[in-house]
Order: C-alpha cells, then sequence, then structure tokens
C-alpha cells in the first residue's frame, strides 16, 4: 500500500480506456487544485487553455508551490502527473482565485480535462490564508457563505465552455462547495454532471440541504472520508460514504497524503473510528442545538481571537507561533465580559451534550 504519489508511480502509465476514472484519480486532481496558478492558467475568458507542460515551461512555475507546508508533496504530485500518460496530456483553464477578507471568503477553481471526453470542475479547499478557515466556521451557519454562492455562479459559467457532461469535485471545502454547486445550479447544467467527488468535505445544515436539489443529485455524489474523519463528518447527518484507511492518525488525515492506495483504489475499511465517530455525532448535535445568534457569537469571537495574531495566513502564524500565542492571550483578556459568558455557556452545552451521548453508550 502507498498514498496517491505512490499511485501515480505504479499506475500512471494506463490509459482511461485501460483503467477507468477512479475514486484515486479525482482524488489527485483535488489536491492539484490547491497549486497556485495565478498568471498561469488562464481565468474566464482570457485565453486558450494551457498544457502540464506549458505549465511546467512557465517563468513563475515556482509559484505553483507558494504553500510551504505541501511543497515537498506538492512537487512531487506535479511531477508525476506531469510524467505520467494517464495525466500528462491534461490541460487547464477557466482558473479564478479570490481572497476577500471583507467578504470572509477564500474561493478557488479550475476546469482541466484527462482527455477530450472527461472533463472536471475542480473546486479548492481551504488554503493557507486564514479567511478561509472563517469561511469554514461560517459554514455552520444556515445562510450559504459567499464561495457556496460564488461555486453556482462559477460552475454555471464553467459548463459553457465544456461540451457534453462532466465530473465536479473537490477536497474539504472543495468538496462541500462541489455539492452545493451541483444542488443548486442550473437544472440543465446539473443534468450534465456525470459524477460529484466529495473528499472529506464538510455536510450542511437540514435546512440548507432541503433548499437545493439533494435528492436529484445524490446518488452520483462519491463521498470518501479518512478513518479518523472529523471536517468531513461535521454535519453530513444523511448520505453514503466511504472510509479510507490512513497512515497517520487524528485530525492529520485530513491531508490527502496521508490516504492509502492499495494496488488501483483507496484502501477502504468498515467505518469511522468507533471514538472518532462518537465526536462526530456530538459536535453535530452541539452545532444543531445552538440558535444563529449563539452560533455568530461563538465563531466570530474565535475569529476575532485568532486574527489577534496579526498573521493572514497560516505559514506565518506557525513560523512565529510563539509571538502569535501571545497576541492571542491578550485578546482574550480584551474581550467583553458579555461575550465572555456567552462563549462559556456555549461550551458547557458542548460537553453536557458529550456527557449525556456518553450516558446513552
Amino acid at each position: 500500500m502507498g498514498t496517491i504519489l505512490d499511485y501515480l508511480r505504479e499506475y500512471g502509465d494506463y490509459s482511461l480506456e485501460e483503467k477507468p476514472f477512479s475514486d484515486v484519480d479525482s482524488l489527485v486532481i483535488s489536491q492539484l487544485s490547491y497549486l497556485k496558478f495565478d498568471g498561469i492558467v488562464p481565468g474566464p475568458e482570457e485565453g486558450a487553455p494551457v498544457s502540464l507542460a506549458q505549465i511546467a515551461a512557465h517563468e513563475d512555475y515556482d509559484h505553483l508551490y507558494a504553500d510551504e507546508r505541501y511543497r515537498k508533496d506538492n512537487t512531487a504530485l506535479f511531477t508525476g502527473v506531469l510524467k505520467s500518460r494517464r495525466f500528462g496530456g491534461m490541460q487547464f483553464w477557466n482558473y479564478v482565485n479570490q481572497i476577500e477578507p471583507e467578504q470572509e471568503s477564500q474561493f478557488s477553481a479550475v476546469v482541466c480535462n484527462l482527455s477530450r471526453e472527461l472533463v472536471y470542475v475542480v473546486f479548492r479547499g481551504t488554503d493557507e490564508n486564514i479567511v478561509g478557515w472563517k469561511e469554514d466556521l461560517n459554514l455552520a451557519f444556515s445562510e450559504p457563505v459567499p464561495g457556496q454562492k460564488r461555486s453556482v455562479s462559477y460552475l454555471e459559467q464553467a459548463a459553457r465552455t465544456i461540451s457534453g457532461s462532466f465530473f465536479v469535485g473537490g477536497h474539504s471545502k472543495g468538496g462541500n462547495l462541489a455539492v452545493y454547486a451541483s444542488m443548486h445550479c442550473d437544472p440543465q447544467v446539473r443534468g450534465r454532471i456525470a459524477a460529484i467527488y466529495d473528499h472529506d468535505g464538510p455536510g450542511f445544515r437540514p435546512e440548507v440541504r432541503m433548499q437545493g436539489a439533494w435528492q436529484e443529485i445524490e446518488g452520483r455524489i462519491h463521498k470518501t472520508v479518512p478513518r479518523s474523519s472529523l471536517v468531513g463528518m461535521i454535519l453530513y447527518t444523511e448520505g453514503d460514504y466511504q472510509v479510507v484507511e490512513s497512515k497517520t492518525i487524528g485530525p492529520a488525515q485530513h491531508n490527502p497524503y496521508t490516504w492509502l492506495v492499495d494496488k488501483d483504489g483507496f484502501r477502504i475499511v468498515d467505518e469511522i473510528r468507533p471514538g472518532q465517530k462518537f465526536i462526530d455525532q456530538a459536535i453535530n448535535e452541539w452545532i444543531l442545538s445552538l440558535d444563529q445568534e449563539q452560533m455568530h457569537v461563538f465563531v466570530d469571537t474565535l475569529y476575532r481571537v485568532v486574527q489577534a495574531s496579526e498573521t493572514d495566513n497560516l505559514i506565518d502564524f506557525t513560523a512565529h507561533w510563539f509571538h502569535s500565542i501571545q497576541k492571542i492571550g491578550r485578546a482574550m483578556s480584551e474581550v467583553d465580559e458579555e461575550t465572555v459568558g456567552v462563549v462559556m455557556q456555549i461550551m458547557r452545552a458542548f460537553f453536557e451534550v458529550l456527557s449525556q451521548r456518553s450516558e446513552k453508550k
């Protein structure tokens, strides 16, 4: 067993005719979407698609790996894809990358193809920008976040550049956006979607799911989560999923490079770890028990405290973690007593849910 990098080495020379497109292929593409294609891949109506070879030869090629956390693995991924027969002919177009702190939104997506018949609209998950982390927290609200709204218009616009059917997908928040866009896009566009890939993406509040065409697309969703999934099980209370074994433990399993591949498919296990499943169910029960005002106070206070670190991305935050923690500590002391009281009530509610669930076991 190995990872998606080993998969590229062992199966990269198989054509799509020899081995049909799989969930593993989708995860490869989803991880590629995290690369920084700014100034390299054309945006909507900006020009012709560019190939992997053109990207590799671009003067700003090194900018692809601006996220230093995954530079080594992302470099190996791009190199493996470029050299492979399976992915080597890929082209990319319609790239969008928007960071809007005022709107608390981080949105990125791109269209790519493995062949003339196989086109994939892929949404990027949360990258290193702290504003993207705040948008993830906002997914707990009843109203759609800016990224979800933008995903619908993006999908409809991207569909106009594609002939015939296509795939939609992404990892983490990208998986959530793929499902949301598919639920809410124009029915004619929705009818052309062959499959939707959601790799450990959070779900939706029941009222949000009911507002879209969930039942119409549910059978086309391929959801995969790691064995200790936290992100992918948040607000995911309906729908099927497959559980993938990981080479690491805990929250680190959210990293796609830790997912295990057995031959040419994921290493599938029966269920999420019992202890993690217990926590996931408690978190969902807790989130759904809070009213919107309580949730806003909790999320906004948490974000305000993190903002006190005076960094706008997780790379700087972790690089200077000692100073960041000091500033967060000072910010905590400046939160007004009323807000602290509400946050404490909310946290007590969570521990009450945990206690009640433990008594029921």
